[in-house]
């Protein structure tokens, strides 16, 4: 394949990214005012707690749309080589991803029955998801945006306030460890959550979204030679 065929589909391959991400945030959104799923508090409750629920299945659709997404989102960008195959910023979105992936497989405990196994995995993945993709878009933003500096700063700054929403929930866990009160009630758990993952796909969509307009045009004069 010519880098010109490469550079005539990425842009349809990010769109479909942005589409797939977009989706899966919107059945999100839409959990909250099915009736099954209404009455779950989206201030005190975590987005995990939908796959309690019989709109479980619409949880797991909702994520793997997420993951997709992402994965074709990234993969578009090393095909255009705006990024390497092997960096931080990829290294982060398949630990993003493979988490997202987990998530579904190991549904979030119910505590009133008690901790289980595949509740831990839950939430050891849920971390990992919510540190490593704003740790993606962070990395990759140089690499994409080399000289589109405002671009850039504008798609760092909402990977670091996705970072900073996590750190809330740091914050209350020190506080709890130091005799406040439990850290899942010492905060609106639920509405950071969501506030953080809302970031967190804003920052992505940041970064794919500018990336797949056009290529520049050193790129563009690159792929015209080499088809000639």
């Amino acid at each position: 394949m010519t880098t010109s065929q490469v550079t005539a589909r990425s842009p349809l391959a990010l769109l479909a990214a942005v589409g797939s991400v977009a989706g899966g945030a919107l059945l999100i959104l839409l959990l909250q005012v099915l009736p099954a799923t209404s009455g779950i508090s989206p201030v005190r409750r975590t987005i995990s707690e939908y796959a309690l629920s019989e709109n479980k299945w619409i949880f797991d659709v909702a994520v793997l749309l997420v993951a997709i997404g992402s994965a074709i989102g990234f993969g578009a960008l090393i095909r255009r080589k705006h990024l390497p195959a092997l960096s931080a910023a990829s290294v982060f979105c398949a630990l993003w991803t493979v988490s997202l992936v987990v998530i579904v497989a190991f549904p979030k405990n119910n505590w009133a029955i008690g901790p289980s196994t595949g509740g831990t995995v839950h939430r050891i993945a849920s971390v990992v998801a919510f540190v490593c993709l704003p740790l993606a878009v962070w990395f990759a933003a140089k690499a994409v945006f080399p000289a589109s500096p405002a671009r850039r700063a504008v798609t760092r700054v909402l990977a670091l306030a996705a970072l900073a929403w996590f750190g809330v929930i740091l914050g209350a866990i020190v506080v709890s460890m130091n005799g406040g009160r439990p850290w899942w009630q010492a905060i609106p758990l639920g509405l950071v959550e969501r506030a953080m993952a809302l970031t967190g796909l804003i920052a992505l969509a940041s970064l794919l979204i500018p990336a797949r307009v056009a290529a520049p045009v050193a790129e563009e004069a690159e792929a015209l030679r080499v088809a000639s």
